[in-house]
């Protein structure tokens, strides 16, 4: 399936899902902005296809890096197709243990810096009435998990803005996806991955749960070339899914966490109405 005259901006290139990503749209022989922190770290990817590649120095969480990336993608290509919001690091702390600074960097870089970058590129795609914006979730925006609950909350978040995006912008010819990967062979449990400064000896055995997931690092069974081929796949196909899970992993568990909270909801359901002005009021 050929990305010829096809342009797409993908964020955390230099590893992982982007910089799979960014090889597998190479392959297809489309064009690409591969940014990241440090352009040096993707000057691999621009090798690749010195016409077709772009390195952009792109930190989400500066405005201006934003706004020189975007004008420099545009500059060079003249438009962006697609917009893959693949940068993003976790963050295992309970809801105690992180300090306000850990926590506000966590949502800065997961859920305010895509949401800038859609707003950037998001007015293009409509005066084109075409256009694609892939967000790259968790399993962890399904539910909340016990010792990383920040995490997921900047997924949920970063979710149901997709959700919402997609039901305001389809009729404009732009589409959004949101990809929940399961455990993958990437750095998230390396460079990806951020512990509190503080802990508390309360919250040790929930803490070690979690971490301990940490040791499954090179071990994965989610493959990050097989996952960016069906990325592509889905977003050149003619009816992509709003939620992709990837991952033999992935599927079983927002599929259980979906469920845990219907089982949950269903207690409320006859205590609801309750709180209604009577009939007639």
């Amino acid at each position: 399936m050929s990305l010829r005259h096809r342009t797409w901006f993908v964020t955390g290139a230099s590893a992982g899902f982007g910089k799979a990503l960014v090889r597998e749209i190479v392959a297809r022989g489309g064009n690409t902005v591969a940014a990241a922190r440090r352009p040096d770290d993707v000057a691999d990817l621009v090798a690749l296809a010195p016409d077709r590649v772009l390195a952009a120095r792109l930190d989400v969480t500066r405005p201006d890096e934003i706004a020189a990336a975007v004008e420099s993608a545009l500059a060079r290509f003249g438009t962006i197709d697609v917009l893959v919001n693949n940068a993003g690091y976790g963050f295992l702390s309970t809801i105690e243990e992180a300090g306000e600074a850990e926590v506000r960097r966590q949502f800065e870089t997961n859920v305010f810096g895509p949401a800038a970058l859609m707003r950037a590129l998001l007015p293009s795609m409509r005066a084109r009435r075409r256009g694609f914006v892939v967000n790259v979730s968790s399993t962890a925006g399904a539910r909340g998990f016990a010792g990383s609950g920040y995490y997921s909350a900047s997924k949920a978040a970063l979710e149901a803005m997709t959700e919402a995006l997609a039901g305001e912008a389809s009729a404009l010819g732009i589409r959004a996806m949101i990809v929940s990967p399961g455990p993958f062979r990437t750095d998230f449990f390396g460079r990806s991955l951020d512990l509190p400064d503080g802990e508390i000896a309360d919250y040790a055995e929930v803490a070690a749960q979690r971490r301990a997931y940490s040791a499954s690092a090179g071990k994965q069974q989610g493959d990050p070339a097989r996952a960016a081929r069906i990325i592509v796949d889905m977003v050149a196909g003619d009816d992509p899914p709003l939620r992709l899970a990837l991952g033999g992993r992935a599927h079983p568990t927002i599929i259980r966490a979906f469920e845990a909270k219907i089982a949950d909801l269903a207690r409320s359901e006859a205590i609801a109405p309750l709180a209604d002005f009577p009939e007639g009021e």
